[in-house]
């Protein structure tokens, strides 16, 4: 009994906080016009009942910006997770699999990869991308998939032990093969749960390097372009432009956290009593 509501507490978690998530980024894609639209009688205005965020220096809503805002580093936290997590998928199983040479180069990329500061990789790479969106969501995906990829890699060494994968070599079965149909299914907890766990990363590193001028353009109510912009007015007691678009920056990346840690639980099902 403890077990199931366990698992049950876990899975209503799990189905909140991506409920909560589906609605910041819905709210946000439909409130991105109205986050435009300036109104220079109204600008600096204090949160009150009618704008709950307040307004900034040229009138514009906070909230519907910030709601904007985190819609976009939700959609790029989305992409960029996926795209980190197949890559990690195909280089951890490669690795394994194939050994050699080729075990010896991944490891070493993987090695490269994280011995270098997530922030300045992600500058880096986004630079060479010219900025913008592509670059952020390629900086963002190529230097966040080596510890899946490890993790991956790890989880495929002790699968090859098995006896079934064994007898599958001794009878002939190609490489390709045991790793389709022996391999891949029992790595998809692992891989499902280091794609949930890659969104908090990516979306604060979306919003740091937005911050220092590597990201998104300006124009865009970007996280990361609304935090930058609101430093110039902190010292004249304007701290709502920062406060709330920051707080509710740390919430979506805490149900993010909260979303892969019930779904390591549901597809752990001995962490539930842990």
């Amino acid at each position: 009994m403890r077990h199931w509501n366990g698992r049950k507490n876990a899975l209503f978690l799990l189905v909140a906080a991506a409920v909560v998530l589906c609605a910041v980024a819905v709210a946000g894609g439909l409130l991105s016009r109205q986050a435009m639209v300036t109104d220079f009688t109204r600008k600096n205005l204090a949160p009150s009942g009618q704008f709950l965020f307040g307004t900034d220096w040229m009138g514009r809503d906070m909230l519907s910006r910030t709601l904007t805002g985190l819609s976009l580093s939700i959609r790029i936290g989305l992409l960029t997770a996926a795209v980190s997590a197949v890559i990690a998928l195909v280089l951890g199983v490669a690795s394994a699999v194939l050994g050699g040479w080729v075990d010896a180069v991944i490891s070493w990329c993987i090695d490269l990869v994280m011995g270098i500061p997530h922030i300045l990789l992600v500058m880096l790479i986004s630079l060479a991308f010219g900025k913008g969106f592509v670059g952020v969501v390629a900086g963002v995906a190529l230097s966040h998939w080596p510890s899946l990829a490890r993790v991956i890699r790890g989880e495929v060494l002790q699968l090859r032990g098995a006896v079934y994968v064994r007898t599958a070599e001794k009878l002939g079965v190609s490489r390709l093969t045991i790793a389709r149909r022996h391999l891949l299914p029992h790595l998809l907890p692992q891989f499902l749960t280091g794609l949930v766990l890659q969104f908090p990363h990516a979306i604060l590193h979306e919003a740091s390097v937005t911050f220092l001028g590597f990201g998104l353009s300006p124009e865009q109510p970007a996280i990361g372009v609304i935090l930058s912009e609101s430093m110039s007015y902190l010292t004249t007691g304007k701290w709502w432009l920062a406060v709330f678009p920051g707080l509710s920056l740390v919430l979506v990346v805490v149900l993010f956290a909260a979303m892969g840690e019930q779904l390591r639980k549901l597809l752990d099902p001995a962490s539930v009593h842990m």
